[in-house]
């Protein structure tokens, strides 16, 4: 029973998680906190922050880490699988199509608002994921900062940027925690 509510919680995870990256976060939270209660929202953050030092889709590391925590190996094999289905067989298909007719006025105009609606929900998440009583604080406002100079300007890979302020705000908490 739990392997088939794993299966379908991650399939609809896969059949709307249209974007990519941290446009679909909020269905994963739906799905693993507010409807089966797999996680509870301190640990989905918590999560949250792990995967992000990982490579690979978050949709896959949430899988792997919420269908091992609730079932173990054949937990976290099922909820991948139900992750990718979706994906693979969509992806089949708009290639078909997309390679047929990519010049058509219409599905160009629409794939180019696809792009600004998901940069609007991306800007919405990170609005979401980040602690508001901290948000002004010296710290955290120069990790902001540094991060996004170097990413804008530099051509240092985003995971050097995240590992960097991993890196950083264990040695200010070790620092200022004595």
């Amino acid at each position: 029973m739990i392997l088939a509510k794993l299966f379908l919680a991650f399939l609809k995870i896969g059949l709307f998680a249209f974007g990519g990256a941290y446009s679909f976060v909020p269905l994963i939270e739906r799905e693993v906190v507010a409807n089966n209660n797999w996680l509870t929202k301190p640990e989905f953050m918590e999560i949250l922050g792990i995967v992000k030092v990982f490579p690979g889709a978050i949709s896959i590391k949430f899988a792997t880490y919420t269908g091992y925590k609730v079932a173990g190996v054949p937990g976290a094999i099922v909820a991948n699988t139900a992750n990718i289905v979706a994906p693979v067989i969509f992806i089949m298909a708009v290639s078909l199509v997309y390679l047929k007719y990519k010049e058509v006025p219409f599905i160009k105009g629409s794939l180019s608002m696809i792009q600004y609606a998901v940069f609007a929900m991306i800007i919405a998440v990170g609005l979401q994921l980040v602690d508001k009583t901290g948000v002004f604080q010296l710290k955290n406002v120069l990790v902001v900062l540094v991060a996004f100079a170097f990413f804008i300007l530099t051509k240092i890979h985003p995971a050097f940027i995240i590992m960097g302020a991993a890196l950083y705000g264990g040695i200010i908490e070790m620092l200022t925690s004595n």
